[in-house]
């Protein structure tokens, strides 16, 4: 026969268990008053432990799980037949601060000197639900870009075809209406082939090469790019970055890619003139680039489009270049392309990445 210490032991143990797990373990009774709230519970909700416990259940949850929650919890008092007690479900839940977010639950019932309470056993599944789209998306481009392959090059040569030939009747023909049409191929052909580089770019994507380097001499150099060119538009580059390199891990050449594509537009959003500001620098220890212009800006309305492919506001727009960059920065891990505008005011594109802890940054 066991001695009473080590049942106390024991209950100590499942205790310490319970409360260290990464699931939130919330305990009710039959009226639906928190009697266990442990530490993951306080860190999903949001809640702590004297916000919740010896209230109704209800302050943790939505009206609609509250009312499915509280006819379940009746039925099973009146009945005494399970429905969802030791089944997985998965919910729409509540944190404190007004953010919902997927969950798996599961519930269980225990009696203690003539009691009855009731278990539920959550587990967030913000990151499993983010997880399973990347793949989902990673999956669709793959099959895309096998069809786009085959597109590009069925068209490809043909279209070099048609290109060359017209370029060289511009050189030949003396005819005025002639030489307007060609001309008009020619661009055509020319977009046409942008297109489909950047097609290849968004949907057969290259392996990144990933090196620690400066993210401030990056956006030096790019800055120094584009000098001439907002010069000539009467349009003020401004470059901000402190005196100590920051290293990120990253594909060098990418991300000048994407720096470019960024001041370029930011470039072309100056109708009238202005400032376009360049800035980099560390944030609560991450790596924080911003391009910011002050142009014709995005309307609220059409700012949930910006990153959608083949969404553009340009003439001549492909509208793949932001789907791109966005696809390119989140390619690095840990890493995110985000924008804030105002029509009429400005735009600011924000990249952020994790700063490198490589040997190589220490060395350099």
């Amino acid at each position: 026969m066991q001695n009473r210490d080590d049942d106390i032991d024991e209950l100590a143990v499942l205790q310490g268990a319970v409360e260290n797990t990464n699931e939130a373990f919330v305990t009710i009774d039959r009226e639906q008053k928190v009697l266990f709230f442990n530490k993951a519970a306080e860190k999903i909700f949001g809640y702590s432990r004297d916000e919740v416990l010896g209230r109704d259940l209800d302050v943790i949850m939505s009206p609609k799980c509250s009312r499915d929650h509280h006819r379940a919890v009746a039925r099973y008092i009146e009945t005494g037949v399970p429905r969802r007690i030791g089944h997985h479900t998965q919910i729409t839940a509540l944190r404190k601060t007004g953010e919902t977010f997927p969950a798996d639950i599961s519930f269980s019932i225990s009696h203690a000197d003539g009691a009855l309470y009731f278990t539920a056993i959550v587990r967030d599944l913000t990151d499993t639900k983010a997880l399973q789209e990347r793949i989902n998306r990673a999956e669709r481009l793959a099959a895309l870009g096998r069809v786009v392959a085959e597109i590009s090059h069925e068209i490809k040569n043909p279209l070099m075809m048609i290109g060359g030939f017209a370029r060289q009747l511009v050189n030949e023909s003396r005819d005025e209406k002639s030489l307007k049409k060609l001309s008009i191929i020619v661009n055509e052909v020319q977009r046409l082939e942008s297109l489909l580089r950047e097609m290849r770019e968004f949907y057969l994507p290259r392996a990144l090469e990933l090196k620690a380097f400066d993210i401030n001499t990056l956006l030096k150099q790019v800055h120094d790019f584009m000098k001439d060119d907002c010069e000539k538009r009467g349009i003020r580059l401004e470059l901000e970055v402190g005196r100590e390199a920051i290293f990120v891990d990253g594909d060098r050449a990418r991300l000048e890619q994407v720096l470019l594509n960024l001041a370029k537009n930011a470039l072309e959003a100056m109708e009238q003139g202005g400032k376009i500001s360049f800035t980099a620098g560390l944030k609560q220890g991450v790596a924080e680039i911003s391009i910011s212009d002050e142009g014709v800006g995005i309307p609220q309305e059409e700012q949930g489009k910006v990153f959608s492919p083949f969404y553009t506001t340009k003439k001549q727009g492909t509208g793949l270049g932001l789907s791109i960059c966005k696809r390119i920065i989140e390619d690095h891990p840990g890493s995110s392309l985000s924008f804030t505008s105002e029509k009429g005011k400005g735009t600011t594109f924000v990249i952020t990445m994790p700063v490198s802890r490589s040997e190589m940054a220490h060395d350099v």
